[in-house]
């Protein structure tokens, strides 16, 4: 009695295993590289709350959007600008009016050497250093933005000849981080303390968000991910208060409802 009340139990599970297992599903998403820690905490979350996985994909978002319209297999896209993601969406690559503002970006001016950046930027008016790193503004937000910042600070033109420049964020900060370059425009996430909310080592100036355009990091559904219900899980999920925590924790801030 208890051998077969054992066997109808262990069946019982086995079926109820096979149909999570069935349901659950993954989705592949291009993240932009500025998003890294943030995203990689949010899927650790996504995946316990779903079951569904996600495999990511981080770089420039312009490398991105290029691999996008060239077929990559991308279901989810995280942009760290708005302008790409609408682009797909009025070129058929993306699910119509599926876009929405993920965090706003923050800029800012960081060297590894304590007390070498003021927190007002004015060192980008004197002539202490030779290499300024910044993100490849052919592609990455990220360089659009900085060179926005000079420009307003009536620099960009003198500073020019210094640039270095990194194929993303990632690389634009392991310039700095390496002494490549004495100084550069970063990310706030790639050298905040989480603890502090505060620049945790080196010396930086976070940029006043009126000296660029608005920094609105934008999310999208892709066509490839339209009947995916783990894309379709994480585009919500990325609006869930566990997220936006997470998003506020790494220093972005959150988007306006």
């Amino acid at each position: 009695m208890f051998f077969h009340s054992f066997i109808r139990l262990l069946t019982v599970i086995g079926l109820l295993t096979i149909s999570v297992s069935s349901q659950a599903a993954t989705t592949l998403v291009a993240v932009a590289s500025d998003f890294t820690k943030p995203m990689t905490e949010i899927v650790a979350e996504f995946e316990k709350a779903t079951g569904h996985s996600a495999k990511l994909s981080f770089g420039s978002s312009g490398k991105a959007f290029a691999q996008i319209q060239s077929g990559a297999p991308f279901e989810v896209y995280l942009s760290a600008s708005e302008q790409y993601p609408i682009e797909l969406e009025k070129s058929g690559f993306a699910v119509p009016d599926s876009h929405f503002t993920y965090a706003l970006g923050k800029l800012v001016l960081w060297s590894k050497t304590d007390n070498y950046v003021d927190d007002k930027g004015q060192i980008l008016t004197k002539d202490g250093f030779k290499h300024l790193a910044i993100a490849d503004p052919s592609h990455a937000p990220y360089g659009v933005f900085a060179e926005e910042v000079m420009k307003n600070l009536g620099v960009l033109e003198k500073l020019r000849p210094l640039f270095v420049q990194g194929e993303n964020i990632s690389q634009t900060f392991q310039f700095v981080s390496t002494g490549n370059a004495e100084l550069g425009f970063v990310a706030f996430a790639q050298v905040i303390d989480t603890k502090t909310g505060k620049i945790g080592s080196g010396s930086g100036w976070l940029v006043p968000s009126n000296l660029h355009s608005p920094f609105k990091q934008t999310a999208v559904l892709l066509k490839k991910g339209a009947e995916n219900p783990a894309a379709i899980a994480l585009m919500a999920f990325l609006k869930s208060p566990p997220a936006l925590a997470i998003i506020e924790k790494y220093g972005f801030g959150l988007p306006t409802k």
